[in-house]
């Protein structure tokens, strides 16, 4: 397996970033709400995944059916806590594996 590739975030509650994983260029969309940050990845403008609640050392797509070429997980730098806005690109870092969870 590849070495994971950090994904660079602002601690701010909504955030839009276009990232190039595996040769492809995505756009993650970032949302702080009540009950939790949540993630829209986009794969050349196609939607992927909607809606997805982050946890910490959760894979968010698990599933080779949506046909991305790995997977994102956040991870607490500080401990287990799920991610929160106010902490994003210090205590936690969203990260990208390819080949993960594609077949």
């Amino acid at each position: 397996m590849a070495t994971p590739q950090v994904i660079p975030l602002s601690a701010i509650a909504a955030q839009s970033v276009n990232v190039v994983v595996s040769q492809q260029v995505m756009r993650l969309d970032i949302r702080q709400r009540a009950t939790g940050l949540f993630i829209d990845i986009s794969c050349r403008d196609t939607p992927v995944l909607c809606g997805v609640m982050c946890r910490d050392r959760t894979w968010i797509v698990r599933d080779g059916y949506f046909g991305l070429p790995g997977d994102f997980a956040f991870l607490d730098l500080e401990g287990t806590s799920d991610p929160s806005c106010d902490g994003l690109g210090g205590r936690y870092v969203l990260t990208y594996r390819e080949g993960q969870n594609v077949a």
